[in-house]
Order: C-alpha cells, then structure tokens, then sequence
C-alpha cells in the first residue's frame, strides 16, 4: 500500500444497528454492523433501547473492524460519523465516540448527511469492472425515513426535487405487514410474499400531486380499509390470499414510485438512474429499474445488498470525498434529528 493512501474510519448509529467501516481511499477493507433483534418485539424501533445498545455495541464493533482491517490505529487518517438526520440517542452515541477518538488521535472528524451516504455508496469501489454512475444523475432514495428524487452534480450537491409530503414508503411497507400480521421489519417479509402472488389482482387508491412530489398516507388509509372491509366478509381474507394481497400492494407501490421517476427522465433528459437506501433491496423495484434502463435507454444503478441498508461503509465513502475537498468538522457538532440531503 502506498504511503499516499487515506485510511477513514466510519461510524453509523442513526437508528438500531451499530455499523463501523475502515476504508482505504474509497475501496472498503471491512464493514462490521451490529443488528438489534430486540425492536422486532414492538413492532419497530423503541429510541431508549436503541441508544442503549449502541452503548454496548459501539467498542466491541470498531475493536473488531480495526482488527479485520489489519491495520494500527495510528494508520488512520480521518474518524467520520452519522451527524444526522436519525435518532437523537442513537447519534448522539456515535457522535461521542468520533469524537473523542478523533480527538485523541489528532486527526479530522467528518460529520456525515446519512442520505448523502446512501446515495454516495455507489461510487464504492468493490471490483475493477465495476461500473459508477456519471454526474448528474438522479437518485432514488427510498427507506422507512425517507422517498426523495435527488438530482446529484457532484460528490458534494445534492439538489431535491421530488419528496414524500407525509409518510415514506418504507413505512407503508411496515404499516401493512403490520396490519396483515407479518411482523417487523416488515418490507422484507413482504417481498418475499409477494413472490409467489398475482400482483394484479387488488387494486387500491391512486395519489395526485403536481410535480414530483409523492404521499403515502392515503395510501396506507386505503390498504387499513381494503384488509378491515375484507376480513368483515371473510374472517380468512387474511389467509387465504396473503401472496396475493402483498404482490398487488407492492406492486402498486412501485408503480407509485416509478411514475415520477419515468415523469423527471423524460422533463430532464437525464440518462443516468440511481436507487438507494433500505427499500432498494427490494427485489421487484431492482427488476423495474432494469426494465427501464432498456425502456427509457437510460444507465442504471442498483446498489449491492450490503450498501442497501443502514451501514458504515456508505458513511466512509462520503468522509472520503469530504477528506479530499477538505471539508472537516468541527468537535462541537451534535447529531440532528433532521437533516436535509441538501445540507
């Protein structure tokens, strides 16, 4: 390895799993995540006992990153962090620690935008053959927080252009396995379900919004009152047509998503697509991508599972080009709750 090489350090906690990379310029030489399984009892993530297992997990993931990564701690060249948007607890702990081993290291702290992160994973470089998106392109950032359409100039701009005006999409994925009875999280266990099922044959409401803009609330309204009206008539509605009901909810789902996606293409002329965040491990939204890629003649981008979820590596990535423009944090940062992908 040449002396020249950047060696960043990354933590991830927004949420409920504690994650830390170590990167080597922008190639990932380890991604260690801590799951909590303890949120699925509740049906979601419970703020207090996230931030209490970040405490137990957060010395005991980045001990065993640096020792996989084989390298000393004196070889690192930057500590970067999930500064927002997420859990106050849950930041707020990793935060610290950035902080304090950054401080004791002497060397920069780099505050990192979660969303950036996602969108930014795909210029992670895991192979030679590996193809990276060109500036602009536009992202599709999907996840249980978050339904953004970002138009991204370069590593550092970030320009929103469509967004969800009340609830993302991952949460009418997790409110309607909810109300079938499938668990938590729930998106997951949908489309695995879903399969298996016809996805035409439910149908449920349609949204109007001017621009690029989506809401899901009426969505999930529709869905509450599609399952209540049902099971009314058939107590093993339920049951009986489990495949079936989650095909069609996905797949209306997507269509939902796609419609502005399709819309913005064809106004822009951009030819280059991204998807990222949580609900981009989806498997029917990854083939519809593909489908337009070849419908629209356009390049897309799909992330790798690993980079899809909540994780440190997409935060190393981010840190990376910040390190190369310079742009460091100040110690006095303190997590935000909300933080826009523009910021």
């Amino acid at each position: 390895m040449q002396n020249n090489d950047i060696y960043i350090l990354a933590i991830e906690s927004s949420c409920d799993d504690t994650s830390c990379a170590i990167l080597c310029n922008n190639k990932v030489l380890v991604n260690i995540t801590a799951n909590q399984t303890i949120h699925s009892l509740y049906g979601g993530v419970v703020p207090e006992l996230a931030s209490r297992d970040h405490q137990k997990n957060i010395v005991a993931v980045v001990d065993i990153a640096l020792k996989n990564a084989k390298i000393t701690i004196q070889q690192l060249n930057a500590v970067a962090v999930t500064e927002g948007p997420g859990l106050m607890g849950s930041l707020l702990v990793g935060i610290s620690f950035a902080k304090s081993l950054a401080l004791a290291l002497n060397i920069p702290l780099i505050g990192v935008n979660h969303m950036q992160g996602h969108i930014l994973s795909h210029f992670i470089i895991d192979d030679t053959e590996q193809s990276l998106p060109q500036f602009p392109f536009l992202c599709l950032t999907v996840s249980g927080g978050h339904t953004q359409l970002v138009m991204v100039s370069n590593y550092l701009n970030f320009k929103i252009i469509g967004q969800t005006l009340d609830d993302a999409v991952g949460e009418a994925f997790d409110k309607a396995a909810k109300l079938l009875g499938l668990g938590y999280p729930g998106g997951p266990l949908i489309d695995k379900l879903a399969q298996t099922g016809n996805k035409t044959k439910f149908k449920f409401a349609e949204t109007k919004l001017n621009h690029y803009d989506y809401s899901f609330s009426g969505i999930k309204t529709s869905f509450l009152y599609f399952i209540q009206n049902n099971v009314q008539k058939n107590t093993n509605f339920i049951a009986e047509n489990i495949e079936d009901i989650c095909a069609s909810y996905q797949q209306h789902l997507i269509t939902v998503l796609l419609k502005n996606v399709i819309n913005c293409i064809e106004d822009t002329g951009v030819k280059q697509l991204a998807i990222a965040g949580g609900v981009s491990a989806n498997s029917a939204l990854r083939l519809h991508i593909k489908a337009l890629e070849r419908k629209l003649a356009i390049k897309t981008f799909i992330p790798k599972f690993e980079y899809c979820t909540d994780n440190a590596a997409m935060i190393g990535i981010t840190a990376y080009y910040k390190f190369l423009n310079k742009t460091f944090s100040h110690l006095s940062i303190v997590p935000k709750v909300r933080m826009s992908v523009e910021d």
